[in-house]
């Protein structure tokens, strides 16, 4: 090698590579009114464009309903353990107030979130779907056994079917994401339910 090639290369001011930069971040996608598209928030807008969530009626009476709706399953359900004959019964209802319980807290949470007021335990519930009569929470409550069991299954699979009801309508007409994930919720877990109390119904009396 050269000595004028060896003093170039021995001068060459060393290279070092650039400090890394992101070529840009996510896009934040803003959901559309319902029958609209989405649109890619430019990153300028992302923090104000998107407008917090608001709830409508149906959304409130919704979650105000289901409240006592629920309240009313778990009261039925705390019934079993001393009245039901079957093991899987008993185990069926202690898993409706396993989900149902922190359901409801969760439902009074979103209520004050609103401003809403949480329906007191006795709230009328004329006219709600599936919600059992006096008469027939009476009647629950004086059965045992077999007759227990067979109560319980009836009573429950009409509030299970009231509440998907319940859920399908505001899916229809609620305008809140957080409710329409309660009512998915809901749908799911109670038509899995109602499955389930099918295999466990007691035979019918002759």
């Amino acid at each position: 090698m050269s000595a004028a090639l060896t003093s170039a290369c021995t001068a060459a001011p060393a290279t070092t590579r650039p400090p890394y930069t992101a070529a840009g971040t996510a896009p934040v996608i803003a959901p559309g009114e319902p029958g609209e598209p989405a649109r890619t928030l430019a990153p300028n807008e992302a923090a104000t464009a998107v407008p917090a969530p608001t709830a409508n009626a149906a959304d409130v009476r919704f979650v105000r309903d289901m409240v006592i709706h629920h309240r009313q399953a778990i009261d039925m359900s705390l019934l079993a353990p001393t009245r039901a004959s079957s093991g899987a019964l008993k185990r069926l209802a202690a898993r409706i107030e396993d989900v149902q319980g922190p359901e409801i807290a969760m439902m009074a949470g979103w209520l004050r979130e609103q401003g809403q007021q949480v329906p007191d335990h006795h709230t009328a519930h004329q006219g709600m779907p599936g919600m059992a009569t006096p008469a027939q929470l009476e009647q629950l409550r004086a059965a045992t056994g077999t007759a227990f069991d067979r109560l319980y299954i009836s009573l429950m699979t009409a509030h299970h079917q009231g509440a998907i009801t319940m859920a399908a309508k505001v899916i229809a007409a609620g305008a809140h994401p957080k409710v329409r994930e309660i009512a998915e919720d809901i749908s799911v877990t109670q038509t899995a339910e109602l499955h389930r109390m099918a295999r466990l119904a007691p035979p019918a009396r002759d």
